[in-house]
């Protein structure tokens, strides 16, 4: 017989674990399923121990940058510590007891197994079945999306987990996939002394970003010594020995010690038994509402639903469906002002649509632009000041509906500019702001001056 809860949340990662928490926190019996680790891939393989490989090669630059600004500084790249902290966040080489025990410290339940739907308001983990009498929220996240490329699937290549568990860089390393997370995880190797080369199918570096900031992180890595292919197909690839070789669609061999593949993630609904609530299990994405409901009493949070594989937009859905699932008023989902950064160096911050985005909608488009460099901030910052502004204007509305920033700070300087796009803040209200002097944030007073030229 199916044992009675009020909720069960199948997928424990960031989006999952707050909703079952809060929900448990407030009185209601919730089962909260998790296959893998509670806290999913941000706390453990993803944005939190990436970010602290990108500080650590931050600081090896920054060092060498000291030349002609304040002296002189020798360092030597060391892995070690590295290492160390990822394993000592991670909890003891990846042991998430700290996270399951803050959530059954709230009074939930925790199943470890994997969780499908078996049909209306019910689930079921490894045969066990649990019947939801107020919902179940499917946030089971998403996993690397393999490109189609002759015998990838038999060599031992790297996905971003095991280039994040890496005890020491490899002599050389293969990056298959110029995107976010392609090319942060290719420049801190780079950075502690592998030799990378970085292959990338599209025209671009980044390309779901403006150009523009494709272009200024290829001229950076490219002066980092990196190779960048762009443009390039893989045909096939194999492993010998301690080698791996890619073959190009051009008939270029590119040989390495390493292969990380970063082209993407993808949500594995055919895993979560959707015919047996009338959805389709062949979809990209859980298709949800504005309340983020799939269907009655089943609610979607995080990369699952497909509005971006990124920590912030799980937590921002978690709020919604707890207060759907409380019963609570709010505001529906708002994806106008969705933030993104690329934690290259230089950081790219992104809101809101590109320009391409917003001519693709039909939107009659005034951009403007700067670059950092010829700010007064560039000027005394002077090295690693690469950097530029991009505003993205709905001409008829008067209003911004996208933006970049990219610079020593870009992921900060974005939130001004995130706040204008959700606010809809009228352009001459910007222009007429004060904006600090001698910041880097001046850059978008620039732009607007050029969006009006």
């Amino acid at each position: 017989m199916a044992e009675q809860v009020d909720v069960v949340v199948i997928g424990m990662g960031p989006g999952g674990e707050h909703v079952a928490g809060e929900l448990a926190a407030a009185g209601l019996s919730v089962v909260g399923v998790e296959a893998e680790l509670v806290g999913g891939e941000c706390p453990y393989w993803g944005c939190v121990p990436s970010k602290m490989m990108i500080r650590a090669g931050n600081l090896l630059a920054e060092a060498h940058r000291v030349a002609g600004m304040a002296g002189s500084a020798r360092v030597s790249a060391d892995w070690a510590p590295v290492a160390a902290r990822i394993r000592d966040e991670a909890t003891d080489d990846w042991n998430d007891r700290a996270a399951a025990d803050r959530f059954t410290g709230k009074g939930g339940r925790l199943v470890r197994g994997r969780g499908r739907l078996a049909g209306p308001g019910r689930a079921e983990v490894d045969g066990e079945v649990f019947e939801a009498r107020r919902g179940i929220v499917l946030a089971t996240g998403s996993k690397p999306q393999l490109p189609p490329v002759r015998g990838l699937e038999d060599v031992p290549f790297w996905t971003n987990r095991d280039a994040i568990a890496a005890k020491e860089p490899p002599p050389s390393l293969l990056v298959l996939g110029g995107g976010a997370i392609g090319l942060e995880l290719a420049q801190v190797y780079a950075r502690f002394g592998s030799r990378v080369t970085v292959v990338e199918a599209m025209d671009a570096l980044i390309p779901m970003e403006e150009p523009e900031a494709g272009e200024l992180v290829a001229e950076v890595l490219g002066r980092e010594g990196l190779t960048l292919r762009t443009g390039a197909r893989v045909a096939r690839v194999w492993h010998s020995g301690d080698a791996f070789t890619l073959v190009l669609e051009d008939g270029t061999e590119l040989t390495g010690d390493q292969l990380l593949v970063a082209t993407g993630r993808h949500a594995d609904l055919p895993a979560l038994g959707l015919d047996t609530v009338g959805l389709d299990p062949g979809a990209r994405w859980l298709p949800t509402d504005g309340q983020l409901r799939a269907a009655e009493g089943l609610w979607g949070v995080g990369d699952v639903t497909g509005h971006g594989a990124f920590t912030h937009v799980a937590m921002y859905e978690a709020d919604i469906v707890i207060r759907a699932v409380l019963g609570e008023p709010g505001p529906d989902a708002d994806y106008r002002a969705l933030p993104r950064v690329t934690f290259t160096d230089p950081e790219v911050g992104a809101v809101g649509l590109t320009e391409r985005q917003a001519r693709e909608k039909g939107l009659r488009v005034r951009t403007g632009s700067s670059r950092l460099p010829s700010s007064a901030r560039g000027w005394i910052h002077k090295a690693g000041n690469e950097g530029l502004v991009k505003l993205v204007e709905d001409a008829d509305r008067g209003v911004l509906v996208g933006a970049t920033t990219a610079g020593p700070a870009g992921g900060e300087m974005m939130y001004g500019l995130a706040v204008a796009v959700q606010a809809e803040v009228p352009v001459e209200t910007l222009r007429h702001m004060i904006y600090a002097y001698p910041t880097f944030h001046r850059g978008v007073e620039d732009a607007l001056r050029d969006l009006r030229g």
